[in-house]
C-alpha cells in the first residue's frame, strides 16, 4: 500500500493532534517497512505552520517520503479546497489518506480515506472556541461522516459521539486507536531538564492550551480557596500556549490576589515538561471536556499523582489511579487538593497506580491497529457507494 499520511500539526508548538500525528507515524516507521508512506507537511484549510520546512516531524526512512508542502496558507487552502484534475497525481497517488488535523478531503477519485477524530466539543459547548474554530471542525468532522472510509477514534467516549451526532454513519467503520505517553519511549523526548526556581515536590502543575474548555479559571478559584484555607500553599504552574477567548487570565490573577502564587511558563520544551511531570507534588486537569485527555496519561506515565474532571473520555484514561472531581464545582477541586496535602500515603499510592495503569497504553499497539484500520478499508467498498447503496444520506 501507498499510505499518504498529514503530519502538518507535528511542528515545534504541536498540541494534542500535533502529538498524536507524530507519534503514530514514528511508530508506524518503526513497525512497518513493506508499506510505503508519504508524509503531508502542509494539510488542509484549518492549519499551516509557517516553520513547517525546518520544524516538522522528520522520518528517514527508505519507505518514507515528503508530498508537497505549500508558500503560504492560502496556496495551502487553495490546493486541498480545490484540486485540480491531476490532485492525485500531485500527491503521490496514495491508496490510503490519513487526515489528522480535523480537515477531510473529499472527491478523490482512487485514495480510501482514514479520518483522525479527536472530539466534538464545539457542539456540547460553542462558547468554548471562535466562531471560526467551531465552523472549520464541524465541516471537517461532517465531511467525514460523508467520504471518511474509515474513522479512528481516540477514545470511546468520541467514537459514541460521533454515532450519536452522525447516525448514517456505519458503526462499524470507526473504531477506537488510544493515544499513549510521547515519555514512554526515550526517542520522543530531549535531555531531562529542570526549570529556574522550582523544587521537587513543591509545585501543583496543570498543562493545557490557554482556552475556556480547560477550565483555569475554576482552577484559579479552587486554588485561591486551598490559599485562602490554609494560608498557604505551594505555587501553581501552568504550561501551555496561549489558545483563544482568555484575555482575561491576568485579570483573574490579580483579582484573586495571586501574581505572587501562579507561575504561568507557556510551551516548554519536552525535557522540561518531563522534569515538571515527575516533579509536581500533583498534577492537576480539571477541563471540562476532552476527546482523550493526552496530558493526563503523560503525567500519570511519570508518576505524577492525578486530580483531573470525571467528565467525557477522562475515566478511560485515569481508571482508578487518579482523584475524579466535578470541574464545576470549584470546591471539589479544592477538596481534592486539600486531601492530597493532608494524606502522604494517598500521593504514594496515586504514584504507583498511575504507573500501573499508564502501561496499559502504547504507541506500538495503536500503530498496529492503524495499519489494521489501512489494511481493512482497503478491502472494502467506499463508504460514498456504501451509503447511496443503503439510502442513508444523498451525497
Amino acid at each position: 500500500m501507498k499510505i499518504g499520511f498529514d503530519i502538518s500539526q507535528t511542528g515545534k508548538s504541536k498540541a494534542g493532534c500535533g502529538y498524536f500525528a507524530d507519534s503514530l507515524i514514528r511508530s508506524l516507521a518503526e513497525i512497518d517497512s513493506e508499506n510505503h508512506y508519504i508524509l503531508y507537511p502542509t494539510f488542509g484549510d484549518m492549519y499551516w505552520d509557517p516553520d513547517w520546512r525546518s520544524e516538522i516531524c522528520q522520518i528517514h526512512r527508505p519507505n518514507f517520503k515528503y508530498g508537497p508542502g505549500h508558500k503560504n496558507f492560502e496556496v495551502s487552502k487553495s490546493f486541498w479546497n480545490h484540486p485540480s484534475g491531476d490532485f492525485e497525481d500531485q500527491i503521490g497517488n496514495p491508496d490510503i489518506l490519513h487526515a489528522n488535523n480535523f480537515y477531510c478531503p473529499k472527491g478523490l477519485n482512487h485514495a480510501r480515506i482514514v479520518y483522525t477524530l479527536y472530539d466534538l466539543s464545539f457542539l456540547i459547548c460553542p462558547e468554548w472556541t471562535t466562531e471560526e474554530n467551531r465552523i472549520t471542525c464541524f465541516h471537517g468532522v461532517f465531511y467525514a461522516s460523508l467520504y471518511a472510509d474509515m474513522i479512528i477514534a481516540i477514545s470511546e467516549y468520541s467514537r459514541k459521539h460521533f454515532l450519536e451526532v452522525f447516525p448514517h454513519y456505519p458503526a462499524d467503520r470507526i473504531i477506537v486507536v488510544y493515544p499513549a505517553s510521547r515519555f514512554s519511549e526515550p526517542r520522543n523526548y530531549s535531555k531531562e531538564k529542570k526549570p529556574l526556581a522550582l523544587k521537587s515536590d513543591e509545585f501543583w502543575l496543570s498543562v493545557g492550551v490557554l482556552e475556556p474548555r480547560k477550565n483555569h479559571k475554576g482552577l484559579l478559584q479552587a486554588y485561591a480557596r486551598l490559599k485562602a484555607d490554609q494560608g498557604k500553599t505551594f505555587p501553581l504552574v501552568l504550561v501551555g500556549g496561549q489558545g483563544w477567548l482568555m484575555e482575561d487570565f491576568e485579570r483573574e490573577i490579580n483579582a484573586l490576589k495571586l501574581r505572587e502564587d501562579v507561575v504561568r511558563m507557556g510551551y516548554v520544551e519536552d525535557g522540561e515538561l518531563k522534569w515538571l511531570f515527575q516533579n509536581c507534588f500533583a498534577f492537576i486537569y480539571p477541563s471540562f471536556f476532552e476527546g482523550f485527555g493526552l496530558p493526563v496519561l503523560e503525567a500519570m506515565s511519570l508518576g505524577a499523582p492525578v486530580i483531573a474532571s470525571r467528565v467525557s473520555s477522562i475515566p478511560e484514561v485515569t481508571g482508578q489511579a487518579g482523584i475524579l472531581i466535578d470541574p464545576y464545582q470549584f470546591e471539589t477541586i479544592c477538596k481534592a487538593m486539600r486531601k492530597l496535602s493532608n494524606e502522604a500515603q494517598l500521593r504514594i499510592q496515586l504514584r504507583e497506580k498511575a504507573i500501573e495503569q499508564s502501561s496499559k497504553f502504547s504507541w506500538r499497539t495503536a500503530a498496529s491497529l492503524a495499519l489494521q484500520s489501512y489494511q481493512e478499508v482497503m478491502n472494502r467498498e467506499r463508504l460514498s457507494e456504501y451509503l447511496l447503496k443503503n439510502r442513508a444520506v444523498n451525497i
